[in-house]
């Protein structure tokens, strides 16, 4: 719970603190503006929201590392719905309009993740999951896009040290083993999921690991 806080809150505040001409700028996600991706953000507080109010009276069917779609095909942006979000992030038109909806529907996420209980079961995606794996999910994808959004902005922050170590460790519980000590949670997180190709070093320190990279989280 903590951690899906941390994540979500360090992420929000870069975006509050962005210019207005950073939205304009590309970011680490194929075929997406930094716009782009601010609009998925919100996208995807809309999805917490929704998740936490429908409970599911089942036992448990996922849990946080099980609940990825696994692939080794990068997005290339032309998916149909990743081209949709390109399309509603353009109707926004004024940065501090996407600013607004995602810090008005972001913090109504977060507040709802601190209300719930941990062992609660909910519903998503067909499958179902107790509040802590599902918001455990979330500090993953919440420390990536950090990571995509900083991509091309060098001068913005990074996301909080602890929620790269927790996403890093929630990255080899999916890949079934553990990225060389030599590599940062950072850069683990970055080559494994495809973000950039490791370079000549990492890939000898990756081994066998290098065949099956990246891991594409859908």
């Amino acid at each position: 719970m903590d951690l899906f806080s941390r994540s979500w809150t360090a992420l929000r505040t870069v975006v509050a603190e962005l210019p207005d001409a950073d939205f304009a700028k590309p970011s680490g996600c194929a075929g997406w503006l930094v716009q782009d991706l601010v609009c998925h953000l919100v996208i995807d507080a809309q999805d917490v929201l929704i998740t936490l109010a429908t409970p599911a009276g089942t036992e448990p069917t996922r849990d946080a590392a099980t609940y990825w779609d696994v692939s080794r095909t990068p997005p290339s942006g032309d998916d149909p719905l990743d081209a949709l979000t390109v399309r509603l992030a353009a109707a926004y038109e004024e940065p501090g309009l996407l600013k607004f909806h995602l810090d008005d529907v972001g913090s109504a996420a977060g507040r709802a993740a601190a209300l719930a209980a941990p062992d609660l079961r909910v519903g998503t995606r067909g499958e179902v999951l107790t509040v802590a794996d599902y918001l455990t999910t979330y500090v993953l994808e919440w420390t990536l896009h950090h990571l995509d959004l900083i991509a091309f902005l060098p001068d913005a922050p990074g996301a909080p040290e602890e929620t790269l170590a927790r996403s890093r460790r929630l990255l080899e519980e999916i890949a079934g083993t553990a990225f060389p000590a030599s590599l940062s949670d950072k850069d683990a997180l970055l080559v494994g999921t495809g973000r950039r190709p490791p370079t000549g070093a990492e890939r000898a320190e990756l081994g066998e690991l290098a065949a099956r990279l990246p891991y594409v989280l859908g």
